[in-house]
């Protein structure tokens, strides 16, 4: 809980409030103008309060999310020294390049369009490169 008296969460705190209360007095502001006669108004009496709790979903939501990450830094041991001897295998972050070969495809016969042509080349491309993606094209 040490973690929500922070300036920055003291800041986030007084923000909702603020934000709160000013979003609730300008529905209440709209209310009394609809009862004026503006129907307008109306539309905006319902809107501001939504505001409101949208400023209150985002605050919980932040909340949750800084008590959850208190808790699971609480629930990790700490590493030992046994550890620390085995290296740990860890995913990569970024995929292996693929190698390709650069050779040009020979066109497949029979194709009068151009574009037919060029479509044909880059699928047997592809099939010549199994583990390559589309955007590995050289062509």
């Amino acid at each position: 809980m040490k973690r929500l008296w922070t300036p920055a969460w003291i800041a986030r705190h007084v923000a909702m409030v603020v934000l709160v209360v000013g979003f609730l007095g300008l529905g209440w502001w709209q209310v009394t103008r609809a009862a004026g006669g503006n129907t307008l108004s109306f539309g905006y009496a319902i809107e501001w309060p939504v505001f409101a709790a949208f400023v209150v979903f985002v605050w919980w939501r932040e909340l949750r999310h800084t008590l959850r990450a208190e808790r699971e830094e609480r629930s990790i041991p700490a590493p030992s020294a046994a550890a620390d001897a085995e290296p740990a295998a860890a995913t990569p972050a970024v995929r292996r390049p693929v190698r390709v070969s650069r050779v040009p495809v020979a066109p497949t016969g029979g194709a009068d369009d151009g574009e037919l042509a060029a479509y044909n080349r880059y699928l047997a491309w592809l099939n010549a490169n199994p583990g390559a993606r589309p955007g590995d094209y050289p062509g």
